[in-house]
Formats: C-alpha cells, structure tokens, sequence
C-alpha cells in the first residue's frame, strides 16, 4: 500500500488580510468623504435657502445656479473667473519659488559630494513655520506691514518714505504679501518630501555619473530629476490642489473682504462669502462642484505635462 498524504497546512491568504487592514480607510473615504460629494453635486441642482424664518426650497433648478455662477454681474465682471484668476495668481507667485527653492536646498542637503552634517537639526528648523498656524501667521504679517507697524517706522526713519506705505491697500503688495506667507509656511514641508525622494535613489546611480565625468548640472538633470518625477509630480499636484483651496491666510489679512477691489479674493472665499450672505446652499454646491472640477482638470494636466518626458525616455 501506499503512503497516506499527509494533509497541507492551510497557508496565511496575506491577500486577505491586506484587504482587511485597507478596510477601515475606505469604509471612512465613502462615509465621510465620497457621499458628502455625492450629496454635494446633488444639492446644486437644486434652490435650497432660508429666509428669515421661511424655508425657501429645495426646489429644483437644474442648470440654473451654474448658469448664474458665468453671468456678468453689473460691472460686465464674471465672479467666479475673477475669483478663479485671483487664486492663480496667487498659488503661482507662491509655489514657483517654493518648489523651487526646496528643490535646491533637498539637493544642497543631500548631496553626497558635500556631506552635510546636522541633517536633522535643518529639516527641523526650515520645517517649524509649518506649525504656526495660517491665522497667526496672517496676524503676525498684519501688523508688521500695516500703517504704524515696524517696517513703516523703519521706512519712515531712514528717510526712504515720506509717509506710511499702505501695504494692504496696493494690489501688488497685498497678493505678494500671501505669495510670501504662503511660501514661508509650506516650503519646508516640500523640502522635506523632495530630501525623502533624493534619499531614497541608489546612491551609486550619483557615483556611476560621477566615474564617467559628468558635473554638478549633468548630475542634476540626467540623475535626480528622472528618478525624482514621481515625488516631484506629487509635490506640484498636492501643492496646486492647497492652492486652489487658499482661504485662512487672505481671509485674515484682508478681513475677508479680498482688499483692495476684491484683487486678493480667492475661489473658496467667495464659496464662504456666498453662504455667508445668501444663505443659498444649491449655489454654494454649483461652486463647490465648479472648484472640484477646476482641480481635477488641473491635476490632470500637471501630471500629463511633468510625467510624460520621463515616462518616454523609461520606454526608450
């Protein structure tokens, strides 16, 4: 006779419990994310507000509050695309130089070549304005750039300036003044993502580059950058993505009125100036659509445009 198989173990299904342990995550992102989206685009279809002590709606409107979001008001002036430029202006004066700079001080940190000692005690330091909080920060640069404050006093005691300089009431200076915040607050944060992405390429890719010769600047763009896309794409959207919801830092500054002629007024302010007056919570939906739209287009384009030289030169 013979021999009887000896049963198999049941083996551990980690398929099974990588589905369990992501469980939580999604059942929270339906819950808490995806159907408040839902009941969002839902909601803009409809005329739902209070009056006084009335209830007025919901009653259905279809296309009506996204055809007042495009209507010239009396000045011939679309809001929603001034809002929209507004914003851009603002995120671009902010996240060119942010990501720029971080990119330079994550190669400047990293590089091997230089051997920077005190890694830690850097990435605490460039990291520490991103947990003042946005209002604080907005205080702070309000009372610093305002008529009587310590720049004016400076100005005015060297002779640079005969009288105080209204930095909140110029429109350039007011949005350089966010771009400036903005950037402060956020670059170190983006430093530390790039530094974390340059750590994490094979160092011998560097010295491999460095064996047939090539410089600082062939390293940089032949090396680090192919290898770097991935975080740096994720970088850009994330950052495009805060941009486009900027609200807390020229809400404070500007007494959330977008001083001076609504030039500093971004997308999710006038969302919040919206509900805060009219009380219309279909129109608030058409915006809020709108923005999500906005940001999806957006981010698809950014990643399209950063993503695609690398991706060609891989299948080569």
């Amino acid at each position: 006779m013979g021999k009887k198989l000896k049963p198999r173990k049941k083996g551990v299904s980690y398929a099974k419990w990588g589905y369990i342990f992501i469980l939580p995550f999604f059942i929270t992102y339906f819950i808490f994310t995806l159907t408040p989206q839902i009941m969002t685009i839902y909601n803009s279809f409809f005329e739902n507000y209070r009056s006084g002590l009335k209830q007025i709606g919901p009653n259905f409107v279809g296309l009506k509050n996204y055809v007042a979001l495009f209507t010239p008001d009396k000045t011939g002036t679309i809001g929603m695309l001034k809002y929209f430029g507004n914003t851009m202006i603002l995120w671009v004066l902010g996240a060119v130089p942010q990501i720029v700079v971080a990119l330079l001080l994550a190669v400047f940190f990293t590089s091997y070549r230089l051997n920077i000692k005190g890694q830690q005690f850097f990435k605490t330091v460039i990291y520490m304005p991103n947990l003042i909080m946005a209002a604080a920060f907005s205080m702070l640069f309000f009372t610093i750039f305002s008529t009587v404050g310590p720049v004016n006093q400076l100005l005015l005691s060297h002779g640079i300036v005969e009288k105080s300089v209204n930095f909140l009431g110029e429109k350039i200076s007011v949005r350089l003044l966010i771009s400036l915040m903005n950037f402060l607050m956020w670059f170190g944060n983006t430093t530390i993502l790039l530094m974390a992405g340059i750590q994490g390429i094979d160092q011998n890719m560097f010295e491999a580059a460095e064996i047939d010769g090539a410089n600082s600047l062939q390293v940089f763009f032949r090396v680090t950058m192919p290898l770097l896309a991935p975080i740096l794409v994720y970088t850009v959207i994330t950052a495009m993505i805060g941009g486009l919801q900027m609200f807390d830092v020229p809400q404070v500054l500007t007494n959330g009125k977008g001083t001076p002629d609504r030039a500093s007024m971004t997308m999710v302010m006038y969302l919040n100036n919206y509900l805060g007056t009219s009380k219309n919570y279909g129109m608030g939906g058409a915006i809020s659509v709108v923005l999500f739209l906005i940001s999806a287009g957006l981010s698809m384009f950014v990643y399209n445009s950063l993503s695609k030289p690398y991706r060609e030169s891989s299948r080569r």
